[in-house]
């Protein structure tokens, strides 16, 4: 289908998914793949950009995020999730797309330069020790998508500088080589980037500040029993303000029905901290209950996942070896054909 839409997307194998994942992008995934082509990759070689001397949990985590991502509800009969490192054409595209961007542009991204500062332990206090794999990033995502005519990718608005860089990419390479690529857009997330339970603005798997999927019931209420509160209630009945409590925030997400009760008692002081940290450890463990029962299946079925990451890599690698026989037409590198 020439005008299909197809979403490329994918997440790097670094850890378990937080809920920072699911509300920020996986659930929308959940939502997406029933309407849209859905391709999902474990960014395998890109996790490998700064956990390069750490191989062991890069292979560990691609099956733990496998896992991860059907406990939140993604679909195999419905989206393609498959492997990053067993499609070659990725990588073969990444040295051809180098050739069209310089140096400077790509340490001008704002999300590179970004992702480099909070990088320092790995790549110095100057930025001395940035690898070219790592400063490549944009380049090898260019590559991810459009391997498999990627027209969407979902992304948050901090990442919107990757996704134009790879429509620089993709018009210089149709400027000299013919209308060959599509070039993407962004199908931007409308949910804010969600918050760590310290009040933290953004939720980390090292920040010590996340409620993991994976967690245990007892795990989950011990992280939130330790959340942060309104600063200024001192005792049980002093009046709260609940827009700077991170409790509330998440009840939120999962206490729809209530949430006006649990908004106005905090206001008048009718309800204590504990009180109000158990009921969200109630009603969270609640909302996550299907996502554990799903990954308690797949845990148990090790031969399902691994089927299907088997014969999603290989329905991948066929649409992304079809797309490079375009492309290597285009470059005029298509030696020996008949």
């Amino acid at each position: 289908m020439e005008n299909e839409k197809i979403i490329l997307t994918g997440i790097r194998p670094t850890g378990n998914l937080h809920l920072g994942h699911y509300f920020g992008a996986v659930g929308n995934w959940v939502k997406l793949q029933n309407e849209y082509n859905t391709l999902i990759e474990i960014a395998d070689v890109k996790a490998l950009t700064d956990n390069f001397n750490n191989p062991d949990k890069v292979r560990k985590n691609v099956r733990e995020l496998a896992l991860d991502l059907l406990a939140c509800g993604i679909d195999p009969n419905k989206a393609t999730i498959f492997i990053q490192s067993m499609i070659p054409e990725i990588a073969e595209l990444t040295v051809y797309y180098s050739n069209l961007v310089t140096i400077a542009r790509l340490e001008r991204n704002p999300t590179i330069k970004t992702e480099i500062s909070q990088k320092k332990e790995i790549f110095g206090q100057s930025g001395e020790g940035v690898t070219y794999g790592f400063l490549g990033y944009p380049v090898s995502q260019t590559a991810d998508i459009t391997a498999f005519g990627g027209t969407l990718v979902p992304v948050g608005d901090d990442q919107l500088p990757l996704i134009e860089q790879a429509r620089e990419i993709v018009r210089k390479f149709n400027s000299i080589y013919g209308d060959t690529l599509k070039e993407p857009n962004h199908l931007l997330s409308k949910i804010p980037r969600l918050k760590g339970l310290d009040g933290n603005e953004k939720m980390g798997k090292s920040l010590g500040n996340a409620i993991f999927l994976v967690d245990d019931d007892e795990t989950i209420t011990k992280k939130i029993m330790d959340a942060i509160t309104d600063k200024n209630k001192i005792h049980k009945d002093d009046p709260a303000n609940p827009d700077v409590c991170m409790v509330y925030y998440y009840h939120k997400l999962v206490s729809g029905d209530n949430l006006v009760t649990i908004c106005n008692e905090c206001k008048e002081g009718k309800r204590g901290c504990i009180q109000c940290k158990k009921e969200l450890a109630k009603n969270m463990i609640e909302f996550l209950k299907p996502v554990k029962e799903r990954r308690k299946y797949y845990e148990d079925n090790p031969e399902k996942v691994e089927y299907i990451l088997k014969e999603g890599t290989k329905k991948a690698k066929l649409k992304a070896s079809e797309n490079m026989d375009k492309i290597k037409k285009a470059i005029k590198i298509d030696y020996f054909k008949e």
